[in-house]
């Protein structure tokens, strides 16, 4: 699977990861899907709802994936993955992450050590969910 992005998408999340630093942003990664790829249009914030441990651990509203959902019903968009980021540790999924994913979505994560993205990666969860493997991604105009 590939995943497409725009240039302004990637500095969306940037922004949005790195004014949320010290904590971990999250939102949701909307656009089309096709035979071995993903292409994102859209890249639509979400709060952190998590309170307790914000700084490593996200939580997007079910009620607002539901509301996002309802709005792409009948459109020719949905929603392709979600995008979050770790603050100071590697852009990769952590056990918790693995634990509330899904399989076909995509998992953008961006790594802001200092408040800087320093590393944008993406992930797929396996049919089995034993395991994410790398997701590649690219961007295009």
């Amino acid at each position: 699977m590939m995943l497409y992005l725009k240039p302004e998408d990637l500095d969306r999340i940037k922004v949005i990861a790195e004014q949320t630093y010290p904590h971990e942003c999250c939102g949701l990664l909307v656009g089309s899907a096709g035979a071995g790829f993903k292409r994102v249009t859209r890249v639509v914030e979400a709060q952190n709802q998590r309170s307790d441990s914000a700084a490593n651990r996200y939580l997007i509203a079910p009620e607002f994936l539901l509301e996002w959902e309802k709005r792409l019903r009948g459109s020719p968009s949905q929603i392709l993955g979600f995008f979050h980021s770790h603050p100071d540790v590697p852009a990769r999924p952590s056990r918790y992450d693995r634990d509330h994913a899904w399989p076909w979505y995509s998992y953008l994560i961006a790594s802001v050590r200092r408040g800087k993205t320093a590393e944008i990666l993406s992930w797929l969860l396996m049919e089995d969910r034993s395991s994410f493997e790398p997701e590649e991604w690219e961007l295009v105009s």
